[in-house]
């Protein structure tokens, strides 16, 4: 059992690090920093490692930023250790493929069944899948490319030499993958938005009009070249040729899509009296009113949970904190009316609003 339990942390420090196989065998005992908090109530995890893909020999040390459930995981296998002593190495040598078969066999077996474990699907799971998925997953987030880049450790070392050395060098070749890396995520969040508007998925939002009103030029172009050569297939290719100048101007937003067209009609650059910037302020955007942004099924959640979390805020306020309650409301009302909005425009009806 305590292989099993020792083999589970090392799944859960693995899927949710993104940490190389030889990053995950540098681990020492006392390798957990000590936890910080930057503002109030927000916890920052870290562990220490070394990096030796592309290291020179003995690798270079560094540390990741995790999340609590990968500190827990590490204080665990530190619990768990043979020789518990400083600085001994924490996981040593080991194969994580044979190690996750191992685990998916106990999982899947007459020991997890009576525990209430869910069964491990079949098929192969790898170190180098793993942090395919976290890259995905951070890179589709406001600022996202260049998070999953300094967590995968992919940026450090051109990081360094750009600043410390020639202008021009590493930290150009830096700017570029990162904004050619988030041309492409933009080029493939367009062309779902519009096979989206092609079965009747609508967005939502004070920019739904325009940008609907564009998908709809882009689909009549498409219509018409189709028509004049019937025996061409078209395909994404030729969509995203036609979709390819909007997408430059889309940003990320937290719960909601910007399409910078127009800087002059920017509700953030109006609000932060920079009208003539040529990117929006997202950390000052106000998705409800400003006329570039939209929202799309993808944002429900994080508008559901704000707006959970609003409500139970509201429910926790004393009758006296007239003013709190106002601001309060007005927040939870709006949050519930862009939910109702995204429902509407996405045809569901199956959800419940908070």
């Amino acid at each position: 059992m305590v292989g099993i339990v020792r083999t589970a942390a090392i799944i859960v420090l693995s899927a949710s690090s993104g940490m190389r196989s030889s990053e995950l065998m540098e681990l020492r005992v006392g390798c957990r920093r000590p936890i910080e908090e930057p503002i109030p109530g927000l916890m920052r995890y870290r562990i220490a490692s070394k990096i030796v893909k592309g290291q020179p020999l003995g690798g270079t040390d560094d540390e990741w930023v995790v999340i609590e459930p990968v500190h827990r995981a590490v204080e665990l296998i530190e619990q768990l250790h043979d020789d518990p002593r400083d600085d001994a190495l924490l996981l040593s040598r080991f194969s994580f493929r044979v190690r996750y078969i191992w685990f998916r066999n106990w999982v899947n077996s007459s020991a997890g069944e009576r525990l209430g474990l869910a069964p491990i699907p079949e098929g192969p799971v790898s170190l180098r899948m793993l942090r395919r998925t976290i890259a995905l997953e951070l890179a589709y987030r406001p600022g996202g490319v260049l998070a999953a880049k300094l967590q995968l450790k992919h940026i450090a070392t051109a990081t360094t030499e750009g600043y410390a050395a020639r202008p021009g060098g590493a930290q150009a070749e830096l700017l570029a993958e990162v904004n050619k890396h988030e041309a492409d995520r933009n080029l493939q969040l367009i062309l779902a938005e519009f096979h989206n508007y092609r079965n009747g998925i609508l967005p939502s939002g004070p920019g739904a009009r325009n940008l609907t009103e564009y998908f709809a030029t882009v689909d009549a172009d498409v219509n018409a070249e189709s028509a004049a050569a019937p025996k061409v297939q078209r395909n994404d290719r030729d969509i995203l040729n036609l979709l390819s100048k909007r997408a430059k101007v889309l940003h990320l937003g937290p719960a909601n899509y910007c399409w910078f067209v127009d800087p002059s009609r920017a509700l953030c650059l109006k609000l932060a009296g920079t009208p003539t910037a040529t990117r929006p302020m997202i950390g000052m955007c106000d998705s409800a009113r400003c006329p570039q942004a939209t929202h799309h099924d993808v944002h429900r959640s994080v508008w559901a949970e704000h707006a959970e979390r609003t409500k139970i805020f509201l429910g926790q306020l004393g009758k006296t904190r007239t003013t709190e309650r106002t601001r309060l409301q007005a927040d939870h009302d709006r949050a519930v009316r862009v939910i109702a909005d995204i429902d509407a425009a996405t045809t569901t009806t199956n959800r419940d609003l908070p």
